[in-house]
């Protein structure tokens, strides 16, 4: 049975660093593009970054980019999210999410409704 476990989150301030870290066991971990997703009270779970299955391609939401970094360590079955410059509109509940699939499509990686399996959350508070 697939497990994911996010850890790393935290009440940090505006333009503070954090790592979430998400480990998966119960599956293959090379054969699934892994993503992370988070959701704000009172809003839909939002797309943040995804990474192919070799780790070779990443994707991520523009409201991100250049500010997080995805990598993953198939040697140790985890996903990690490297959160720069932090913002008070990143606060929300972070999860990460497996996808069983040889390819890393660019129009799919972003949809939730693509991925088999979800973690717990994780939460991430950044103060203004």
């Amino acid at each position: 049975q697939a497990l994911l476990v996010e850890s790393g989150g935290g009440l940090v301030q505006t333009g503070d660093s954090l790592r979430l870290s998400c480990a998966v066991s119960g599956l293959t971990f090379g054969s699934y593009n892994m993503g992370w997703f988070r959701q704000a009270p009172g809003k839909e779970r939002d797309f943040v970054a995804a990474i192919s299955r070799s780790g070779g391609s990443t994707y991520y939401a523009d409201s991100v980019k250049g500010r997080f970094t995805i990598s993953r360590d198939n040697t140790k079955n985890a996903v990690y999210l490297q959160m720069d410059t932090l913002k008070p509109e990143d606060t929300a509940l972070y999860y990460c999410a497996a996808d069983f699939n040889y390819y890393f499509d660019y129009e799919k990686v972003h949809q939730h409704h693509q991925y088999d399996y979800w973690g717990q959350g994780t939460q991430v508070t950044v103060s203004s």
